[in-house]
C-alpha cells in the first residue's frame, strides 16, 4: 500500500457537511472535489439551529463573520408548555463571555452559501450522481450514473441518512423511523413577541412546535406530531396546522397564519443506532452518513462541521498513512457523535407523549431539571467541546461580533 499524504480527495454530497469538509481540506493545502446528484447545488431547507461549539468550528473555517452578518445571536433558549408556561429557560447569551462565539439560528441556504463562497476554485461539480465506487491499495474510483469515473486517493461519504456510500461500505442502512413527522417552514414576519434572538420550543401532548428568527423580519418555525411514515400532505396544509395548534400560548398562530403554504415542507424524522464502523480502506463517512442525529439537541449541522475539522486535521500531516489517518478520524468521532445520537433519540420520545399522567411527569420533571441538570450537561457535552478551535488560541485576529438587534 502507498504510504503518504493524500493529494485528492473525492466528497460525495455538497450539503453543509461536504462543503465543510472541502473548505476545511483546502485550508489544510489538500484538493478535493465534490460531486453533487442534484443539477444545481442545494440550498433549501428551512432554517438551523447552530449551538456555539458550530459557530467556534465556523470561526475556524473563516466564515463566522460572514454568517453573522444575518444571523441572530440567540439569548435565551426558552422551553414551555403549548399553554405558554415556562418549562426552562436557557441564558445561551452568556456563551459569548464564556467561549467566545454566541449560539445563532441561521437560514440553511445563508450557512450553505457563506460554505460554497469560500471554496476556492470550482471544486463543486453538480449533476454527478454517484452510484458506486472501486478502491485499491493506490487509491478510490468512484462511478457515476452516467457511466463516467473519477479517480482519487481518498472517498468521503457525506450523503447523507440515504446516502449511498455508506450502503455500498456495508449494506442497506439500519434507519429507523421515530414515529413523528416534522413540517418545517419559514413565516415573513415581524412580531412583538419575537425580539432578535428569540427560542422557544413548546410541548403539548403528542405535538410540539419550534419556534426563532433567523434573519430580521425572518421566522422559522417547526410543527412536530406523532403519525405514520410515508404520508403526503393534501391541500390545506396550513390550515390544518393551524387546527392543530389552536389555544396553543405565543405568537404560534401568527406565524403559521404569516406563512406561505407552498413553504411548507414535511418530513418523516429518521435516525440510527451509532454504528461500530464508518469506513473501510480509503472510504469513511461524515455528518448524516455516518451518525444521522435527531433536530432534538440542535445538533445535526453542528456535528458535520466538526467532523470537517476533525478530518482534516488527522489528513493534515506530511508523510501519514492517510488509510491510517481515517480510521483515528473514525475512532475520534464516533466517541464524541454516538452519545448525541442515543440522548437526542431519547429526548425525542419524550416530546412524543400523549398520555396525560406522562405528560404531567415529563412538565414536572422538566420544571425541576431543566434549567440546571439538563443545562449543565447540554454545555458540557455539546457546546465546551468547541473550545478546541476557539480564538483565544489564535489571536492574530478578533473574535466576530454577534448580530442582536435588527437594524
Amino acid at each position: 500500500m502507498a504510504i503518504g499524504r493524500a493529494r485528492r480527495v473525492l466528497i460525495a454530497g455538497g450539503g453543509i457537511g461536504g462543503l465543510a469538509a472541502a473548505l476545511a481540506l483546502q485550508r489544510s493545502g489538500v484538493e478535493c472535489v465534490v460531486f453533487e446528484r442534484a443539477e444545481e447545488l442545494r440550498d433549501g431547507g428551512a432554517g438551523l439551529h447552530i449551538w456555539t461549539n458550530g459557530v467556534l468550528a465556523l470561526d475556524y473555517l473563516g466564515v463566522a463573520g460572514q454568517v453573522l452578518e444575518t444571523a441572530p445571536a440567540q439569548q435565551v433558549a426558552h422551553f414551555s408548555t403549548h399553554r405558554g408556561e415556562v418549562l426552562g429557560a436557557w441564558p445561551v447569551g452568556d456563551f459569548v463571555e464564556r467561549y467566545g462565539a454566541p449560539t445563532i439560528a441561521v437560514e440553511r441556504s445563508v450557512l450553505h452559501g457563506v460554505l460554497r463562497d469560500a471554496l476556492q476554485g470550482s471544486p463543486v461539480r453538480t449533476g454527478a450522481h454517484v452510484v458506486g465506487f472501486d478502491q485499491d491499495e493506490d487509491g478510490v474510483t468512484v462511478r457515476f450514473a452516467d457511466g463516467g469515473s473519477e479517480r482519487g486517493d481518498l472517498l468521503i461519504g457525506a450523503d447523507g441518512i440515504h446516502g449511498t456510500v455508506r450502503d455500498c461500505l456495508f449494506g442497506p442502512a439500519g434507519n429507523r423511523y421515530s414515529g413523528y413527522i416534522a413540517w418545517r417552514g419559514r413565516s415573513p414576519l415581524q412580531h412583538p413577541d419575537i425580539p432578535p434572538g428569540t427560542f422557544n420550543a413548546m410541548f403539548g401532548p403528542g405535538v410540539r412546535f419550534t419556534y426563532y428568527d433567523v434573519a430580521p423580519g425572518l421566522v422559522h418555525w417547526m410543527s412536530v406530531a406523532n403519525g405514520p411514515a410515508g404520508g403526503r400532505d393534501e391541500p390545506g396544509v396550513r390550515e390544518m396546522l393551524l387546527r392543530r395548534h389552536r389555544g396553543w400560548g405565543g405568537p404560534v398562530a401568527d406565524i403559521l397564519a404569516a406563512t406561505p403554504e407552498e413553504g411548507i415542507i414535511r418530513g418523516d424524522v429518521e435516525g440510527r443506532r451509532p454504528e461500530r464502523r464508518w469506513g473501510r480502506g480509503r472510504v469513511t463517512l461524515l455528518g448524516d452518513a455516518a451518525h444521522p442525529i435527531t433536530f432534538n439537541i440542535g445538533q445535526g449541522a453542528c456535528q458535520a462541521l466538526e467532523d470537517a475539522l476533525v478530518l482534516a486535521e488527522h489528513l493534515a500531516p506530511a508523510g501519514g498513512d492517510p488509510v491510517a489517518a481515517l480510521r483515528r478520524y473514525e475512532q475520534e468521532r464516533r466517541a464524541r457523535t454516538a452519545p448525541l445520537q442515543r440522548i437526542a433519540w431519547r429526548i425525542g420520545r419524550m416530546g412524543a407523549v400523549e398520555n396525560p399522567l406522562l405528560i404531567r411527569a415529563r412538565e414536572a420533571f422538566m420544571r425541576k431539571n431543566w434549567n440546571t441538570k439538563a443545562f449543565a450537561a447540554a454545555e458540557k457535552g455539546q457546546v465546551s467541546y468547541g473550545t478546541r478551535w476557539a480564538r483565544e488560541t489564535r489571536p492574530d485576529h478578533p473574535v466576530p461580533a454577534p448580530r442582536t438587534t435588527v437594524d
